[in-house]
């Protein structure tokens, strides 16, 4: 059976032992290692360790210059330790109590100077009473002459578990119990070594004990549990503690807690709703957004003294602070130990400060390796977009390579040193405009202009303001391109592709999209409402002769009048947005041209607002304008300087 005593002192010991241990210094040839030694030393696994790096290291220079990374760990806290930790309290604790079970009650006899005494305690869940033989036994054994037997019966009978004097002996003083005490040379453990007394020697009391250890100058960390139970129990000829030092606890270090992943050579992978992963989002960047919080300075604790079983005072360190880690990009919040994002973009640790990088650079293509990006700031490509992956961007998107099979969304202007080629599949948004050599085979929409230089084939282009194709072989083949201002290329159509080439100027494209997404549901309501109202009919019909109808026909006439119900409101919503939209259309003031500095072949379209003319012959030089309602053919007109240009000084030629 596990004493209680015994297992408050081992709880005493571990205490102490998890208040001295707050952090410690690792290092190894790489960080990992570092980490691994940190784990070894603080017992716990690499999930459960906070640590901050003290010394970067380096792998140096063919084994020369070697440096070995240090780090300062510590046991991350967690929702989870807090628990374990009171998991672990609660077993410990049930430990205790179950010790403190089924146990007997006891019998004590003590010999004191005034005569005999006797204590008997009650027994705890099922343990048994003490029985009164044995404690006749007991008084006997220990050598009491004359005692008041009525007092003893009734001292068993209420097991008060006080000392009661029952009696005299005959005292030998020369034969009383010997004490003596020692003191380690650190002064932490004071411990009591008791000859056993002679016939008619006396016992010690707790309070001689106490007495006598503070006589000793034993003044601190005395366990009076411990020696009410040795006074009772007594253990001869054996050093004991009875006292125990408080050892002084350094305090922790300030530390920075981290709102993100420092660790970048962690892949964190995505499940979807049922389960599997898509190895395109390797969620590799870390996007933060204006004012978020990045990371909490966690102060510095105070040391807690020790002291020492005699009294005396041991000093502690209190924990260092650290500076706050303010990179670019960032601020302190007015609590003085947040960090704070000045603006959107990607969270860094760089040189051991936090930054906020407006701009990601990726080097290299955009494939497997580095999996779909999604950046809240601009994203340049060294490389180039390979099939079937995306970026998408707050700000611009830069590729100095090629767009393949590909998505591409940006809030901003969309810049292609080389080309896109989509592949019948590949998208392509801008919130601004798209700047790129040539557009093959895609869907390309820009919220301003979108500005070739080298050819638009087969691809369906939207923008907003302008389509520009101008270069040395700047020419539009097939697709169907869309803008509100103006569409100007060197030559527009093939003498010999049968690719229809529609050009369409005048109007918003999204907005014209959106009247024929319209125009279809109208349709198809309209459709639907027509036979609903066939069926009603019917129905009505049938009741009207019938004098009634049977109960699942009547159920199927409520629900188709409330189906009815349902079409009218939703044309009448269908009705709002177009009226708004074609509202929108009629104030844009643009008159809209096409042009094409070298030729316009045939077969080309021409849509300018509601306005048609399909080319059939072929023109060299010319501008096609809207003129009372009709297409006119002009003299070929410039675009304009904005295109020219160019976005930050790029240049499509």
């Amino acid at each position: 059976m596990v004493d209680f005593v015994q297992l408050q002192h081992a709880m005493k010991e571990r205490l102490e032992r998890d208040r001295a241990i707050h952090s410690i210094d690792a290092e190894g040839a790489t960080l990992e290692d570092a980490v691994g030694v940190a784990s070894t030393l603080l017992n716990l696994p690499i999930r459960n360790i906070e640590y901050e790096v003290v010394t970067r290291g380096f792998s140096g220079v063919f084994g020369a210059g070697a440096k070995s990374w240090k780090i300062r760990a510590y046991e991350r806290v967690t929702v989870e330790t807090i628990e374990e930790e009171k998991t672990a309290a609660a077993v410990e604790a049930a430990a205790a109590a179950k010790a403190q079970l089924d146990k007997d009650g006891e019998a004590c006899v003590q010999l004191l100077h005034d005569g005999v005494y006797l204590k008997v305690t009650p027994p705890v869940g099922r343990g048994r009473r003490a029985a009164p033989a044995g404690v006749i036994q007991l008084i006997a054994a220990r050598g009491a002459g004359d005692y008041n037997q009525e007092a003893v019966a009734r001292i068993i009978r209420e097991e008060s578990g006080v000392y009661v004097r029952i009696g005299d002996f005959e005292r030998i003083p020369t034969n009383d119990t010997m004490v003596s005490v020692d003191i380690t040379a650190d002064e932490m453990k004071a411990y009591i070594t008791v000859q056993p007394p002679g016939r008619g020697g006396c016992d010690i009391p707790l309070e001689t004990y106490l007495s006598f250890l503070r006589n000793n100058k034993v003044v601190f960390g005395v366990d009076e549990q411990i020696l009410s139970r040795f006074a009772d129990q007594p253990v001869y000829k054996e050093p004991v503690q009875v006292a125990f030092g408080a050892r002084p606890a350094d305090g922790r270090d300030s530390y920075i807690q981290y709102n993100f992943e420092t660790d970048l050579s962690r892949i964190r992978l995505r499940e979807s709703a049922n389960g599997r992963v898509d190895f395109k989002d390797l969620n590799i960047i870390q996007n933060v957004v204006q004012g978020q919080p990045l990371a909490v300075k966690i102060p510095a604790e105070n040391g807690a003294t020790g002291k020492t079983v005699t009294g005396k005072v041991i000093p502690a360190k209190n924990g260092k602070e650290i500076a706050m880690p303010l990179g670019k990009n960032v601020h302190v919040a007015d609590d003085g130990v947040t960090i704070v994002a000045d603006m959107n973009g990607q969270v860094v640790v760089s040189s051991g400060k936090i930054n906020v990088e407006p701009v990601y650079t990726v080097q290299g293509n955009v494939n497997i390796k580095t999996g779909n990006i999604i950046f809240l700031g601009t994203v340049i490509i060294t490389g180039n977009v390979e099939d079937g992956f995306s970026v998408k961007a707050a700000g611009n998107i830069e590729v100095d390579g090629t767009v393949e099979k590909a998505e591409l969304d940006a809030e901003g202007d969309i810049i292609v040193h080389q080309g896109i080629t989509g592949k019948s599949t590949g998208l392509i948004r801008s919130g601004r405009s798209i700047w790129a050599r040539f557009i093959e085979n895609a869907q390309v929409e820009a919220g301003n202009m979108v500005v070739v230089s080298d050819g638009i084939i087969n691809s369906q282009v939207d923008a907003f303001k302008r389509i520009i194709c101008q270069g040395k072989r700047a020419s539009i083949v097939g697709g169907r391109l869309r803008a509100t201002e103006e569409i100007n290329a060197k030559s527009l159509g093939s003498p010999t592709s049968g690719t229809e080439t529609i050009c369409e100027v005048g109007f918003d494209p999204k907005s014209k999209a959106q009247l024929e997404i319209l125009g279809a549901q109208k349709e198809s309501a309209e459709k639907q409402l027509e036979e609903i109202q066939l069926n009603i009919q019917t129905l009505i019909n049938i009741k009207k002769q019938r004098k009634s109808l049977p109960e699942d026909k009547e159920a199927y006439l409520t629900e188709l009048m409330d189906k009815r119900q349902e079409l009218m409101g939703d044309l009448q919503k269908n009705k709002e947005e177009t009226e708004k939209i074609e509202a929108f259309l009629a104030t844009l003031k643009s008159r809209g041209r096409i042009s094409a500095s070298a030729k316009v072949y045939p077969g080309v379209k021409i849509l300018i607002r509601d306005a048609k003319e399909d080319v059939r012959n072929e023109y060299r030089a010319v501008t096609f304008i809207l003129e009372n309602g009709l297409v006119r053919v002009t003299k070929y007109e410039e675009p304009g300087e904005e295109a020219k240009k160019g976005p930050d000084g790029y240049i499509t030629d």
